[in-house]
C-alpha cells in the first residue's frame, strides 16, 4: 500500500473534488462503500460553486489524501467561531474500511490545531446515520446533543427521500 499525501485544494481541483464527493454519497456508485447517503437523500451532494467557496473562504481549506498523485479522499475544514468544523469528509468508495479516512481526520484534527490553534472540532451528522456516528464516537467525537433540522426545501442538500432528517451536532477536544 502506497503511503498518503496530505495537501490543500486549489480551484483546479475542483472538479476532481466535486467528483469525489458526490462518489462517496449519491447514485449507485456510492453503495460500493458504507458512507453512501443514496437511500436517504437524491440529489447533489456538492458543487463547484461550493467547493470553491470552502476554498476561497479565509481560514477555510479542503484537505486532499492523494495516492499517486491520484486524490482519494477530501476533507473541509474551517474556523467556525473558534472552533474546527470539519465536513465533506469524502474517501473514494472503492478504497473505505481501508484506514484512509482514519488518517486524513487525524491529520484534519492535526492541522485545525497547529495552524489556527483551535480548541475542538465539529461536524454535524445526519443523526439516523447510526454507523457514521459510531465511526467518529469510535475516534473520540461525543455527541452533544445539539440538533439542527434538514434544510428541507434546499436543493444544495439533496433531495430527501424521508422526513425524519436532522443533524446532530458532534465534537471532540484537540
Amino acid at each position: 500500500m502506497n503511503s498518503l499525501r496530505f495537501r490543500a485544494a486549489t480551484v483546479a481541483d475542483i472538479p476532481a473534488v466535486v467528483h469525489l464527493v458526490e462518489s462517496a454519497y449519491r447514485g449507485d456508485v456510492s453503495r460500493q462503500g458504507w458512507t453512501t447517503e443514496a437511500d436517504l437523500l437524491d440529489g447533489r451532494r456538492t458543487g463547484a460553486d461550493d467547493v470553491g467557496a470552502c476554498i476561497a473562504q479565509h481560514r477555510s481549506v479542503i484537505l486532499l489524501a492523494e495516492r499517486d498523485a491520484e486524490p482519494v479522499a477530501c476533507a473541509h475544514v474551517a474556523d467556525d467561531d473558534g472552533a474546527g468544523y470539519f465536513g465533506m469528509f469524502s474517501v473514494h468508495p472503492g478504497l473505505q474500511g481501508g484506514g484512509i479516512g482514519k488518517q486524513l481526520l487525524e491529520h484534519a484534527e492535526r492541522f485545525v490545531r497547529e495552524h489556527w490553534s483551535l480548541p475542538v472540532m465539529r461536524m454535524t451528522v445526519i443523526d439516523v446515520r447510526e454507523e457514521l456516528v459510531a465511526f467518529y464516537e469510535r475516534r473520540g467525537y461525543r455527541r452533544t446533543g445539539v440538533i439542527k433540522p434538514f434544510p428541507y426545501g434546499d436543493e444544495r442538500f439533496g433531495l430527501p427521500k424521508r422526513d425524519d432528517l436532522r443533524f446532530e451536532v458532534l465534537e471532540k477536544l484537540l
